[in-house]
């Protein structure tokens, strides 16, 4: 359950007129501070040190001499940074772009080729060099293959791939909730690769029915365990090139039981592997050795909610969360144990731990750079709605704040992969996104070399910060809109914007709130949101993790309670109250309008979870544990347990298309409000996806429903 974004309002323009680099275009080379960028079909090379100069590494014509026909969309490097793929014509796997076309091209001669051979176009995914630069590996349709680039063999490494044997990738709920798309890892010595392999045969396919792109309609199936359902089946093999014989790692617990989170190669015949239990409140990290298969257990983690084994709410991909650090000799690892998410340094067995990261406050891991010995990582000790970049160095315990005090807000940073430079984005909610390339050490600014301008962001309305303090204690941080020509002696119609859940937070110290909030807010309405317990601010474990076993049901209550508060500011009319939220903020949107229903007069859900049974089990039981176990809870939580009570005006919406929070909720809330006889709006989205962009006309129909809908039910302008 997401927060989602319907539009793109953002433009961050980071041009360096000297160069003429575009700072979004920007990408890092392996190992190392340099970076590439694609200017009409040629790739140019900088090193941060030199950067009046570059080296066009592909042209345009050694593109198009080598049959190359399409953009470039992205490349994958060896390690010597000597020959490259070229990636183009992706398509989509679920919601990203990770099929498609590869081209080896030899840097030294400039000649390339199309990988593949005679398998389907668009098709590879994940494809990289071994380390010994004599072969590439990739996947097709669930299969890992590898090609000798001098003579274009091509081995099929595993052949029972099919829909429901997924080898090298993974299923749905893997990539949705534990972030992991790569499925395959090439040793050190290019010997053997290590790879994932999930057998989906007992996962229950959801049927999706598609009415409309063809004469009769068709089933769309899509492999997805429920809340209670089992999860896949998944293991994890070692394929040895040479004899193409597979030995499978033995690790410890039912394979259809556990999660295998993250693996590592960590030398020539070692493999450091991350399980979860099906509980998610155990975290095991394992050596395994890839010639025999054992197993041994170094680090073993347990929670009386769950673990974060990495930062779920940063959309970050396949990142391993180990560092080594002290030539392999340790590792760094983040818990938030002791109350407060911590680095720590484990020793290579597992038998010394060391608290890295001191203080009250979260420090989220970003970066090492291992020349300097320094760990940079994400942390607001103030203020919950702001991030900066802090550094403790692990030789000497000396911890600074990197990011200067004129980068107030919230800051991102792009690390190189040595960790020594990186691209900087700064917000606040009272000035524009602005970008920069940094070194990470001084921070000092690299480029562009003109002073850093922070403009008053391009907007028609005001925003400011505010807390709220509720009757059960509870102070929550919320962002306030208004319009430009506020009137204090009036009252406005409110207009509340909700997620609540542990994905992401809302009242973030950026200058974009919600999309629709940006369309009314100048047509007379405040705007507000605000993030409750159990959302990812910085406020320590108890803030997080008090929504354990209590998603729908702790959110619910604090954004009720904290909107009763702001009910009594002399501007705000009561009897103009509207509520909106997309996916779990859809969830607390009906709740909201079904348990609270004098207090939100009007509400808009979007693709919202209407029974906490029907979403995955890998977040639904995260989060609320399993049902057999809580089924008590998982009824209090769901808002179909509420539908009778609907007094208010609400539109529901839902694409038909939504492979994340299927069409079923919609129809069974429809039922029930039918039920208790209950009058609501209803807007259905034939096909569309989850986010609701697809086909033509879609988000412009989206967006004058929604506003139509709201300037109807809750009219806007002061009185």
């Amino acid at each position: 359950m997401k927060k989602h974004f319907l539009l793109l309002l953002f433009i961050c323009s980071g041009v360096f007129a000297q160069t003429g680099i575009d700072i979004n275009e920007l990408k890092w080379l392996p190992n190392s501070h340099s970076f590439w960028v694609s200017s009409d079909q040629n790739v140019l090379v900088y090193d941060v040190d030199k950067l009046n100069q570059s080296t066009t590494v592909l042209t345009g014509e050694q593109l198009k001499n080598s049959g190359f026909n399409g953009e470039v969309e992205d490349l994958v490097w060896n390690q010597n940074k000597t020959k490259v793929l070229v990636y183009t014509n992706s398509k989509t796997v679920w919601r990203a772009k990770t099929k498609g076309d590869y081209w080896f091209f030899d840097l030294a001669t400039g000649k390339g080729r199309k990988l593949g051979g005679n398998l389907e176009a668009s098709s590879l995914m994940f494809a990289k060099f071994s380390n010994d630069n004599e072969n590439v590996a990739y996947v097709s349709k669930h299969n890992i293959y590898l090609e000798n680039l001098a003579s274009g063999k091509i081995t099929p490494l595993t052949t029972d791939g099919t829909d429901k044997i997924i080898n090298g990738t993974f299923d749905w709920v893997y990539e949705e909730e534990l972030a992991a798309r790569d499925g395959f890892r090439w040793s050190p010595d290019g010997k053997s690769i290590a790879y994932w392999r999930v057998d989906a045969s007992e996962t229950k396919f959801h049927l999706m029915i598609n009415n409309t792109d063809a004469l009769y309609p068709f089933v769309v199936p899509v492999e997805y365990p429920k809340a209670g359902e089992k999860p896949s089946s998944v293991k994890i093999g070692v394929i040895d090139i040479a004899s193409l014989k597979t030995n499978w790692l033995d690790i410890p617990g039912e394979p259809d039981n556990n999660y295998l989170v993250r693996m590592e190669w960590t030398a020539k015949d070692a493999i450091m592997v991350i399980q979860l239990n099906r509980h998610q409140n155990q975290a095991s990290i394992y050596n395994c050795n890839s010639q025999t298969g054992k197993a041994n257990l170094i680090y073993q983690e347990k929670s009386a909610e769950w673990i974060d084994v990495f930062d779920i709410s940063s959309g970050v991909y396949d990142g391993f969360p180990c560092q080594f650090v002290d030539n392999g000799k340790a590792f760094l690892w983040s818990s938030d144990a002791d109350g407060w998410m911590h680095i720590y340094k484990i020793s290579s067995d597992g038998k010394k731990k060391e608290l890295i990261t001191t203080g009250n406050f979260d420090a989220y891991y970003k970066a090492y750079n291992d020349k300097t010995k320094s760990i940079y990582y994400i942390s607001s000790p103030k203020d919950a709605t702001q991030r900066y970049l802090y550094e403790t160095n692990l030789n000497s315990g000396k911890t600074k704040r990197v990011t200067p005090e004129v980068f107030e807000g919230t800051n991102e940073y792009e690390f190189s992969t040595d960790g020594s430079y990186a691209k900087h984005m700064n917000s606040n909610i009272n000035r524009d996104f602005n970008m920069r390339l940094v070194s990470v050490s001084d921070h000092k600014k690299i480029l562009p070399k003109e002073a850093d301008v922070f403009a008053k962001p391009r907007r028609d309305f005001s925003l400011e910060k505010f807390k709220v303090t509720t009757v059960d204690g509870v102070e929550m941080d919320g962002i306030m809109a208004k319009p430009l020509d506020f009137d204090p002696n009036k009252k406005y119609p409110l207009f509340f914007y909700v997620y609540g859940e542990p994905m992401a937070c809302v009242a973030n110290d950026t200058p974009y709130f919600n999309e629709f909030i940006d369309l009314l807010i100048p047509k007379g309405y405040i705007g507000i949101a605000m993030d409750n317990r159990g959302t990812p601010s910085l406020k320590g474990t108890k803030w997080r993790k008090s929504i354990y076993k209590n998603i729908g049901i702790i959110n619910t209550r604090d954004q009720a309670m904290a909107a009763k508060e702001i009910l009594k500011w002399n501007f705000i009319d009561s009897d103009r109250v509207a509520v909106h939220g997309w996916s779990g903020g859809g969830a607390v949107t009906l709740n909201l309008m079904f348990q609270y229903p004098d207090i939100y007069k009007t509400g808009v859900a979007i693709s919202a979870v209407t029974d906490q049974h029907f979403y995955d089990n890998i977040y639904t039981e995260r989060y609320m544990g399993l049902p057999s176990e809580n089924e008590a809870t998982y009824v209090k939580a769901s808002p179909v347990t509420y539908a009778k009570n609907l007094k208010g005006n609400l539109l529901y919406i839902h694409g038909t298309g939504d492979d994340n929070v299927h069409y079923k909720n919609a129809e069974v809330l429809i039922n029930e409000l039918i039920k208790y006889d209950r009058m609501f709006n209803l807007m259905i989205y034939p096909n569309r996806s989850h986010s609701i962009y697809e086909g033509e006309g879609t988000t412009r129909h989206l967006v004058d429903t929604f506003i139509k809908f709201i300037y109807e039910k809750s009219p806007p302008g002061a009185k």
